[in-house]
């Protein structure tokens, strides 16, 4: 017998017994950007390598995509074969059926693969709001714009926009997105699962091993020679950022993903996370010697860390590319930056707003020849929903509005410009009434008025940015999370920082009440989580898109996420189809 048919003899005897269906990626129903590369892989639990067949529309899969195909057995010593199609790329609109066979086993699916049209757009500011739900819009215009016999004394920006859709953000793997999923739906136009971003979940050991489709940033690049900009209050490689540039399994390979953005090298990246940017040592978080910073910086690019060398740097005439990093961590939002003073201010008191952060951003994208693709995310809506402090992720909502103003403005006279604000997720959120302080008793239920009894807030004027100067008045909005740990609950808004609802238990696996906040006048909340869930979650509600622009009105009604990159992908003209 010959030596490969022993070992294929070899590994099959080791494979289950029971017959196993292959797995295709792409998965079933599928849509797919013609010309846009992806890998295509199956997965063979009992193949062998004379029986096995990988056909598109009845081809060789190799001859229609145009790559190289490759088989691995026992591919990470998993007990399955796996074959590969790296970078692959089907160039012609039409339904593709892609059926694997072997000797036991047949598996089809079918693919949409679509075109674009001609392009519309020479730039795409795409703005998601991390976590924004219907209760956060509403709070943040009453607070911004200010509230009176039932009437709005004005629209935000996000609300004064011609197009809107409903949005559907469920994941192959739960009904429940995370941002990581969410984002890689925008920017790939594939759904995933929890904590992956830019690769469909196969049975991969390595994160970064699992089979990839191409996102948006390299789409531009690759066919229209277009600049990219990623802004963020987050840690830049947070899943939202990263999701413009990472493969990964497993959103939390912050190192990886810092190399990522160094493989694509976006144009302008602005936010915080600097510790996974410089060698390891005190104040870093990689654990290699690594100095991106320093690796940017004999690219060509402009290094920023405080607002005033950002402003700086965005107004000198030949800055093209543009890094800046504002904080080891996240950077502070526009509650404790602006008013308290809190949280990391101390240590970081030149701290850019998302809004310094879109100018900057716009000021040197605008100088490329060929257009740009921005990608600007308020993070931390998400962040403080989770921690149930509501007023930190509605002052961070007014700052996305102003984030959106500045690039409507940078629109106005121009008619080249599409204007996407999108959540990724809802929070369980919702806005039932006020708190009085006047009423009498002495808890939050005694304090609350509902209907009737609800009366309109005293929040001082807004500012010129349309901030209140404080959250902390004595009849204020009740807005109420519906997801929670056990913790204590005042009904105020918490100055003193960011609220921390729970705390690790002494068993160190369940969380029980942060005992700071059971003081008098609070009440002792029993939560309706998981024990292991220190936070609130998020929901499975739609979320709402609005737009404008060229290309703008091929949102509307209900869509799938995966629908914002196909509508991105055709205002740019996208496709494998070369057009001027």
């Amino acid at each position: 017998m010959p030596r490969c048919a022993v070992v294929i003899a070899i590994f099959a005897a080791l494979l289950p017994r029971t017959a196993q269906a292959q797995t295709i990626y792409p998965i079933d129903r599928a849509e797919i950007l013609a010309g846009a590369k992806f890998d295509l892989k199956v997965e063979f639990p009992q193949a062998a390598e004379n029986a096995l067949k990988v056909t598109i529309n009845g081809d060789d899969a190799e001859r229609v995509t145009g790559a190289k195909p490759e088989l691995i057995r026992n591919e990470e010593e998993q007990m399955h074969s796996a074959y590969w199609l790296r970078n692959a790329e089907i160039g012609k609109a039409g339904r593709y059926e892609v059926t694997a066979t072997t000797a036991t086993n047949k598996t089809t699916v079918v693919w949409n693969v679509y075109d674009a049209p001609e392009r519309k757009a020479r730039n795409v500011i795409l703005f998601v709001g991390d976590g924004l739900s219907v209760a956060h819009r509403t709070a943040a215009r009453i607070l911004s714009k200010g509230l009176s016999e039932g009437k709005y004394h004005g629209k935000l920006s996000i609300d004064d926009m011609p197009h809107m859709a409903l949005v559907s953000t469920a994941g192959t793997d739960s009904v429940i997105t995370d941002s990581a999923n969410a984002m890689s739906a925008y920017t790939t136009g594939h759904k995933t699962c929890v904590n992956a971003i830019g690769v469909y979940c196969a049975r991969n050991v390595n994160p970064a091993s699992h089979p990839r489709v191409e996102t948006l940033s390299t789409l531009a690049q690759r066919r229209r020679g277009m600049a990219v900009g990623v802004v963020t209050n987050s840690e830049l490689t947070d899943a939202t950022p990263a999701g413009m540039v990472a493969h990964t399994r497993r959103r939390n390979e912050m190192n990886d993903i810092v190399r990522m953005f160094y493989d694509v090298k976006p144009d302008v990246m602005l936010g915080g996370g600097g510790a996974y940017f410089v060698p390891k040592g005190p104040g870093s978080k990689r654990n290699d010697n690594q100095d991106y910073i320093a690796k940017f910086k004999s690219d060509g690019y402009t290094f920023a860390s405080t607002a005033q060398t950002l402003k700086a740097a965005a107004a000198h005439s030949e800055t093209l590319q543009l890094l800046g990093l504002f904080n080891a961590e996240n950077i502070d939002g526009a509650l404790d930056l602006k008013y308290l003073k809190k949280g990391s201010v101390g240590r970081y008191p030149d701290q850019p707003d998302l809004v310094d952060q879109t100018r900057a951003a716009l000021s040197v994208l605008s100088r490329h020849p060929n257009g740009f693709l921005l990608m600007v995310e308020s993070s931390r809506i998400d962040k403080y929903s989770h921690a149930l402090d509501w007023e930190r992720a509605v002052y961070d909502t007014i700052m996305l509005d102003n984030a959106v103003k500045a690039a409507k403005d940078f629109a106005a006279d121009r008619n080249d410009t599409l204007i996407i604000v999108v959540p990724d997720h809802a929070h369980p959120v919702s806005l039932v009434g006020t708190f009085d302080d006047s009423r009498p008793g002495d808890t939050p239920r005694t304090k609350l008025g509902v209907y009737a009894d609800a009366e309109f807030p005293n929040y001082p004027a807004p500012d010129a940015e349309g901030y209140p100067p404080t959250p902390d008045v004595s009849r204020r909005l009740a807005v109420m999370f519906g997801t929670y740990p056990d913790h204590c609950f005042s009904g105020k808004p918490d100055i003193s920082g960011e609220f921390v609802a729970a705390k690790i238990s002494t068993d160190g696996k369940t969380y029980v009440r942060n005992e700071e906040h059971c003081k008098p006048g609070t009440v002792r909340l029993f939560g309706n989580l998981p024990f292991d869930a220190p936070q609130g979650v998020h929901s499975g509600d739609d979320v709402i898109l609005t737009a404008m622009g060229p290309g703008a009105e091929a949102l509307h009604g209900q869509i799938d996420n995966t629908f914002v990159f196909r509508a991105i992908a055709g205002a740019l003209g996208l496709a494998a189809v070369s057009r001027p």
